[in-house]
């Protein structure tokens, strides 16, 4: 009875554990932070970025200095001249803004050089996190960088040092 109650524990035991699933977790930061590549792009992309913003800043200025000797101007302009002073201010304003957009904008010039530049190597690192979920038969990868909701997870089931050799680094 005891032989029979033993076996029927070890058998069930067995079965639960051979449904069980296996979870991993991905640091991204950390495998980002280890690519010179992506370092690189980040750099280029900070580059690109402070110079177009002071492009955008020196029309953001203009605009205000014109506003401001406008301002001073004011008591002793025509009306003629004060909508003309005006309609030049907007159109400094306005340039400012529509620079800023093209730059930084949803679709603009930064986003578009963002995706050439670090799309691939993003693209690169998701192939090698399915090609480990494949080989190590996860069924879920988790990404702790991004995991706001992930309390505790033990270092045993971070493979994103399998990630940087599959890569190369």
């Amino acid at each position: 009875m005891k032989k029979k109650l033993l076996v029927l524990i070890v058998l069930l035991s067995c079965g639960i554990t051979g449904f069980a699933q296996k979870f991993a977790l991905v640091d991204m930061e950390y495998i980002l932070k280890k690519i010179p590549a992506y370092e690189m792009a980040n750099d280029q992309l900070n580059q690109v970025s402070k110079k177009w913003q002071a492009e955008v800043d020196v029309l953001t200025k203009e605009a205000k200095d014109l506003y401001t000797k406008y301002q001073s101007e004011m008591v002793y302009l025509s009306d003629d001249l004060k909508t003309k002073r005006e309609a030049e201010i907007l159109a400094k304003e306005k340039a400012a803004a529509e620079l800023k957009k093209t730059y930084f904008g949803a679709e603009g010039e930064l986003f578009k050089k963002r995706q050439s530049l670090i799309t691939p190597i993003q693209d690169e690192i998701y192939n090698a996190i399915k090609a480990l979920s494949e080989e190590g038969d996860y069924m879920l990868i988790l990404d702790r960088a991004s995991g706001e909701n992930i309390i505790f997870a033990s270092p045993r089931i971070d493979i994103s040092d399998e990630v940087l050799k599959k890569l190369g680094y």
